[in-house]
């Protein structure tokens, strides 16, 4: 008979009941006027009085709970407290809107929604449970002990589907032996490390290699409610003696930026890890040089966290986010629907074996955009990509983000990355606008970092030196802001709606 195994447990319960390490920093949460820091014990005594009036408010074992917060320590406690309690937490950004939170609770089913605002409506009846009211003390309960299994589910996330309305990905607890990979082929957390990301804990980057993935180490995470302004990181890297700082690479690329950057501020910083979007060779080459350490990158998805990465034991190959992690297998397969592998360099679609332990059970009530992603053993997250003679990976782009045109297929990002390496850029995004039937053209917006007036046929005599004539950008503009989220990736849907081309 299968053991019992909690997410939740993996990560806690060995710490939290260890003499030597239950009083040992576990969580350190900072705003800009306060911050506070929970030992192993004090966290896992607040997840289980949680877990214990979930138990009793929500009765049912896999009933879903929607989680609707500002970004806060409360958040984490209830998502995890939620796990333990054998029911699947649904972390949502509180910008959502109200519509935006009701189709969530339709299409998933949750009958439950953890709020500070106890008197919110919905089109939809759903009990309101507030942080307040989960910390109450319980003492009149037998305490709840889980019963999970690996391949029970832990928690549910929703991400962009191939229509117009998110898709729910549902995972399992065994998710936690898949992010034991990352830690061995990209984090390299221990239990003497401090790390600090960057990122809301609305999103699963956060959650994951934020919280989850240093707790499973044992070490000591630190996240940041404030007004997040390049500098601010620099001053919190140096005051905590971070080891460690995760953030998009669009976070990094402010530090240098907008930060007057001193090596003697980054004393104790080990190294940086990135994800979330493609790291640009030029951001990666100033903050080795300014900074004086590695920027490890990696390559994920929802369905499955990184799977492909660099780390302090691989040679880096900027431009690339690395090799597969150890203990994933990985492959190229053609567009066609062909389950043969590619050869080396061939461009095709990024696959990974689905016997891989982090990978998710499925999409909820998604039956036909689940089949789009199963080709035979391999699960195809629509990552456009191909793997060179040394295992690395070179990321061309999303599927449904190449640019098809006047007959070629372009990938956005290596255009990105040619556009970026002029001096004058700061930040460029690259999109296909299609303006007519059968026709297409690449645009490019950009931020320039100089004081002269923009001039584009100047920027495009510099690339026809470096891109082939089909890759060249038909339309550069320059604007003063990217659309982005409130991660850091770039919004392209809205550069695509927004951007208007004059066609003669």
């Amino acid at each position: 008979m299968e053991n019992h195994f909690n997410l939740t447990s993996e990560c806690l319960e060995q710490w939290a009941e260890d003499k030597q390490q239950k009083n040992k920093s576990a969580f350190t949460f900072i705003s800009d006027n306060s911050e506070q820091t929970w030992s192993y014990e004090e966290l896992w005594k607040i997840v289980n009085t949680i877990k214990q009036n979930i138990v009793h408010l929500v009765p049912d074992k896999q009933s879903k709970i929607l989680i609707r917060l500002p970004h806060s320590a409360e958040y984490a406690f209830c998502f995890f407290a939620a796990i333990l309690a054998d029911r699947i937490p649904i972390p949502a950004s509180p910008d959502l809107t109200n519509d935006e939170i009701s189709f969530l609770l339709s299409d998933s089913g949750a009958l439950n929604v953890i709020t500070n605002d106890p008197n919110e409506k919905y089109t939809k009846q759903v009990k309101l449970i507030t942080p307040i009211r989960l910390q109450e003390q319980v003492n009149d309960q037998a305490p709840f002990i889980s019963n999970s299994k690996k391949e029970d589910p832990a928690f549910m996330v929703y991400t962009s589907g191939t229509t117009s309305k998110p898709k729910g990905v549902l995972h399992a607890h065994r998710t936690i032996l898949g992010r034991k990979l990352m830690k061995a082929g990209w984090e390299n957390f221990n239990s003497d490390q401090k790390v600090l990301h960057a990122g809301a804990l609305n999103w699963t980057y956060t959650l994951g290699v934020g919280v989850m993935d240093v707790w499973l180490a044992g070490g000591h995470a630190h996240l940041y409610n404030g007004e997040k302004k390049p500098e601010k990181w620099v001053s919190m890297i140096q005051q905590h003696n971070i080891n460690i700082f995760v953030a998009v690479p669009t976070i990094y690329r402010q530090i240098l930026k907008y930060a007057k950057i001193q090596k003697k501020q980054f004393t104790s910083l080990h190294y940086g890890l990135c994800s979330g979007e493609p790291l640009p060779v030029s951001t990666l080459q100033e903050w080795q040089k300014k900074v004086g350490t590695d920027l490890y990158e990696a390559l994920g998805m929802t369905e499955l966290s990184t799977y492909i990465s660099t780390n302090k034991n691989i040679k880096i190959k900027p431009g690339s986010p690395g090799k597969a992690q150890p203990g994933r297998i990985i492959c190229i397969l053609p567009e066609n629907g062909d389950s043969s592998p590619l050869k080396s360099n061939e461009i095709g679609l990024l696959a990974v074996h689905k016997s891989d332990p982090g990978l998710m059970l499925g999409y909820w009530n998604r039956q036909e955009e689940e089949k789009l992603v199963f080709r035979d053993d391999w699960f195809i997250g629509g990552d456009i990509a191909s793997i060179d003679e040394e295992d690395y990976v070179w990321f061309h782009g999303r599927s449904d983000e190449i640019i098809k045109s006047f007959g070629y297929r372009v990938s956005p990002i290596e255009i990105e990355s040619v556009i970026a390496s002029l001096e004058e850029i700061s930040e460029v995004a690259v999109f296909g606008k299609n303006i007519k039937d059968n026709k297409t053209l690449i645009c490019a917006v950009v931020i320039t970092n100089t004081i002269d007036e923009f001039d584009e046929e100047k920027i495009k005599i510099k690339l026809s030196k470096k891109l082939a004539k089909y890759k060249m950008p038909h339309i550069i503009k320059e604007i003063d802001k990217l659309p982005r989220t409130r991660n850091g990736k770039i919004r392209r849907s809205i550069l695509k709606e927004k951007f208007t081309v004059e066609v003669e």
